[in-house]
């Protein structure tokens, strides 16, 4: 089975690859129920949703009623003000059937203004602050994408105690000195602190560009499972870090099968040369 590890301060030890409940936002129910057979199957205890994910929400919520209990549950939300955050943090509970998640996060927080509207007087902090008061959630994160994410991470814990971070992490943008640095700052900070870190497209091929869009990703994914296999293991050679995997269900089990048999992290220029062979390039354009 998958290796299980502590997911920080929460006393839950999470298997090292959480789903990724973006994979539902088009699915219908049969299809989402075949994907929780893949997640039972390979042992996967706990999901990561959104409210803005589509229909995720309502796919994950006809699980609950039998199967909460397996699960550490985790949404976010994508609004900046409080009122719009409280409302729609309801509205998650209630499309996810439960009432309360383990995890609310803060989602998509690399834009300064957006940072500002959260943080500020009657911002979208108040409202899961309030969250968590109100026993609607245990604990509290914080997400984002892009190539400034990991500094303005830093930024957000030396202003609130967060309980979970999520950045993206794979070999293509960790080759990159200034991500690099910063990336390792949070994860510093992260285990001084005992927050959770969770990662993101570690097996992102780059943008669909002139590629037909034949997977439920907006970005292209690895799809041949030797380089998935290594895109994998390269990230779970971390011991501090998590996976979130795929957002597409097809490409869901090839994930799991890595994650199960990993054993150790490949080499430097193995990685370079799926870098090559894959022709991998950045999905957030060039690094600044």
């Amino acid at each position: 089975m998958i290796e299980k590890r502590p997911f920080g301060r929460t006393g839950h030890d999470s298997t090292v690859t959480l789903f990724g409940g973006a994979a539902l936002s088009r699915a219908d129910q049969d299809e989402a129920d075949r994907t929780l057979e893949v997640l039972l199957e390979y042992g996967i205890n706990h999901i990561d949703t959104a409210a803005r994910y589509g229909d995720s929400e309502l796919r994950i919520g006809k699980w609950m009623p039998e199967h909460r209990k397996r699960f550490f549950l985790a949404t976010k939300t994508g609004e900046r003000d409080y009122g719009s955050a409280r409302e729609q943090i309801r509205r998650s509970l209630d499309r996810l059937q439960v009432d309360q998640v383990d995890l609310l996060q803060l989602h998509s927080m690399a834009h300064p203004d957006d940072w500002d509207r959260v943080f500020s007087a009657e911002g979208a902090l108040e409202a899961v602050v309030e969250a968590r008061e109100e026993g609607l959630t245990r604990f509290i994160g914080i997400t984002g994408h892009s190539w400034t994410i990991a500094a303005m991470h830093r930024r957000s814990l030396e202003r609130f105690d967060f309980d979970s971070v999520l950045m993206p992490l794979n070999f293509l943008m960790y080759a990159d000195e200034r991500y690099r640095r910063n990336f390792d700052t949070v994860v510093k900070l992260c285990k001084a602190r005992n927050i959770a870190v969770q990662t993101i497209k570690s097996i992102a091929r780059g943008p669909w560009a002139t590629a037909p869009k034949a997977r439920n990703t907006w970005y292209q994914p690895l799809e041949d499972q030797e380089s998935i296999d290594r895109a994998i293991h390269w990230v779970m050679g971390r011991n501090d870090v998590f996976i979130n995997t795929v957002g597409d269900t097809h490409i869901l089990p090839r994930v799991l099968d890595a994650a199960n048999r990993y054993e150790t992290r490949p080499a430097q220029e193995d990685m370079q040369a799926m870098l090559e062979a894959e022709s991998m390039t950045s999905l957030f354009g060039l690094a600044t």
